[in-house]
């Protein structure tokens, strides 16, 4: 039988309505924000990161967790003696700035927040020098000033032995008009920047597949990739803000952007406004999703659904600068092909990739 992401207890349906309501409440509260001197633009609520208006710039907002990656890690580590938390805060560091840059906005200083069940966590001194040399990193990469955090103790909340990664993120956009808006049309093209592997998304169900293999995470990856499953799987995510900035100093604008994510290449009809993004150049996904599918097993229509499929970052561009888009892309070190384009059909809202047989409508995304 294959697997789905629910059969590994995650349901997005549950988790988007306690969005949506937090949404609906959270704009009542939007007129706090005129005694500071700013305002809520119109169109950041449901966007990756949340956006307060000045006279002339804009500054940007983020929180965001790891999630269950770490205990892939906990469980190489146990097994091999091998540390990845290095790793590991790299990936806390990327899924926090990448959803900064979607809109536009760079990174000033990021936070930590780093809790335990017990504060014995933090007497392993490898593991922690490795959380602590990697966030760091991570600042570094996204350009950001590592300006705090919490490191609270939640005895009988966090199991003794795990910690749970998270943090935030204050971003600026100066001037205005490089504000990522979803200023998107038909004929757009859709760039996409690769990724390292599953990056942060997913890993509830690639620990369920993990509990089925006689070797675990020791597992040998295969199809022509010589790590293991937990090698394959703890690879440091890609931090896509120096492709956004390079675009910026080209004086490239981006109609739209979308971190790919959870819901896989649902993500990348976030947008409001009803398009088709029709994907004509998939690439094969590579070596780590053609196990996860195989051994799952998952069939086709879920690992894009739910996993990246090698896809960390997307963009949507004028046709006209679909050249210059991926030559920035290349500059600042990503690798980034032409994937798609962005077509109207009436009041259709969909991502479609017709060579793999696969459309999902609109209403399989609901984050807003």
């Amino acid at each position: 039988m294959s697997l789905s992401y629910e059969s590994s207890g995650v349901r997005y349906d549950q988790l988007d309505a306690f969005k949506r309501a937090c949404q609906q409440a959270a704009r009542v509260t939007a007129g706090a924000l005129a005694a500071h001197g700013y305002a809520e633009p119109a169109t950041t609520r449901g966007e990756s990161a949340y956006l307060i208006e000045a006279g002339d710039h804009f500054l940007a907002h983020v929180e965001e967790g790891l999630g269950t990656k770490n205990l892939v890690a906990d469980a190489v580590y146990a097994a091999t003696g091998k540390c990845f938390y290095r790793e590991i805060a790299i990936d806390t560091v990327a899924t926090i700035v990448n959803d900064l840059a979607t809109c536009g906005a760079l990174p000033l200083s990021v936070a930590m927040h780093a809790a335990v069940g017990d504060s014995g966590w933090f007497a392993d001194t490898v593991r922690m020098n490795a959380l602590v040399t990697g966030w760091a990193e991570g600042c570094r990469q996204a350009g950001a000033v590592w300006g705090g955090g919490e490191t609270p103790t939640l005895k009988g909340i966090v199991n003794p032995g795990t910690i749970v990664l998270a943090g935030s993120a204050i971003g600026k956009i100066s001037p205005k008009h490089l504000r990522i808006t979803g200023d998107v049309r038909s004929g757009d093209a859709i760039i996409f920047l690769a990724s390292s592997g599953v990056q942060t998304n997913g890993l509830s169900l690639c620990r369920l597949i993990a509990e089925k293999l006689p070797q675990g995470y020791q597992t040998p990856l295969g199809h022509g990739d010589s790590r293991t499953y937990g090698e394959a799987l703890l690879a440091p995510s890609v931090i896509y803000v120096a492709f956004v900035r390079e675009c910026q100093r080209r004086g490239l604008k981006l109609n739209y952007a979308a971190h790919v994510t959870g819901h896989g290449w649902r993500k990348l009809m976030r947008l409001d406004e009803p398009f088709v993004y029709e994907i004509t150049a998939p690439r094969p996904p590579g070596a780590l999703f053609d196990f996860l599918a195989s051994v799952g097993p998952i069939d086709r229509r879920e690992m894009y659904a739910t996993f990246n499929q090698g896809v960390g970052f997307a963009a949507y561009v004028a046709p006209e600068a679909a050249a210059a888009t991926l030559a920035a892309a290349q500059a600042a070190g990503y690798d980034a092909w032409l994937a798609g384009y962005v077509k109207k059909d009436g009041t259709r809202k969909a991502v479609t990739v017709p060579s793999l047989g696969l459309a999902y409508e609109g209403d399989t995304l609901q984050v807003r």
